[in-house]
């Protein structure tokens, strides 16, 4: 008697949904700057997540899965990224901020992260067909002696860190917490592509050019809630 041909089980976890995460981040900086960023083929197992030095930022998302995001920029890797966004926007190198402590940095860096988790969160829509919500971006501006550790509440977490290099050879980490979980393809399905990557970019040109700056008041404000609510 002829066995039956069973076709093995395709099964997400947790590194597959590392390795989405972190294409998205190449593919969105490698569409709005020209740094060319990579990540390396080496993943490490950590056991907390942090905010480091010199500018740190996350994301929190919820639904069928829970998890955090985060992207830890040294003061070179994150001018680097906001000057190269800027002229690839048309801004005159003139007007550009010189330091990372600008508000301006901050602010074009948490876009860049909300595209970033956005364009993931899309794909796992399509790809794994389940639905997921993120926070909006929280940026610190961070010195050298503050260590923050972001707690998430997650029932089996694990957690990875991945080193990304821009075409300068300066460095950035993403971190990822995330309840342990997998998922399982019970039958094929098509994934429609909705997107098109030229989108990403265009849309973050045309939303710089119709955001007003806020006032500096308001931005001191909120930079001191934001640290309040994490108990610094």
């Amino acid at each position: 008697m002829a066995k039956q041909f069973q076709e093995p089980t395709v099964v997400y976890g947790t590194e597959d949904l590392l390795t989405s995460l972190c294409n998205s981040v190449t593919r969105v900086l490698n569409l709005a700057t020209p740094c060319q960023v990579h990540y390396s083929g080496m993943v490490q197992r950590i056991t907390k997540t942090c905010l480091k030095p010199d500018i740190g930022c996350f994301v929190l998302f919820d639904g069928g899965f829970s998890g955090l995001v985060v992207l830890n920029f040294s003061a070179q890797t994150a001018m680097e990224l906001y000057q190269s966004y800027m002229l690839t926007m048309g801004m005159p190198e003139s007007e550009l901020a010189h330091s990372h402590t600008s508000d301006e940095v901050s602010n074009i860096m948490g876009e860049l992260m909300n595209q970033i988790v956005g364009d993931f969160t899309s794909k796992v829509r399509r790809e794994l067909q389940t639905h997921i919500t993120q926070s909006q971006p929280k940026m610190l501006v961070l010195n050298k002696q503050v260590m923050l550790s972001v707690d998430t509440h997650l029932d089996n977490p694990e957690t990875r860190r991945v080193t990304f290099y821009t075409r300068s050879n300066n460095i950035f980490y993403l971190e990822l917490a995330i309840d342990r979980s997998e998922f399982i393809k019970l039958h094929d399905f098509e994934i429609n592509e909705v997107v098109n990557p030229d989108e990403v970019i265009e849309q973050a040109h045309a939303q710089q050019a119709s955001t007003e700056p806020a006032a500096p008041d308001s931005t001191s404000s909120e930079h001191d809630d934001l640290l309040k609510s994490l108990g610094m």
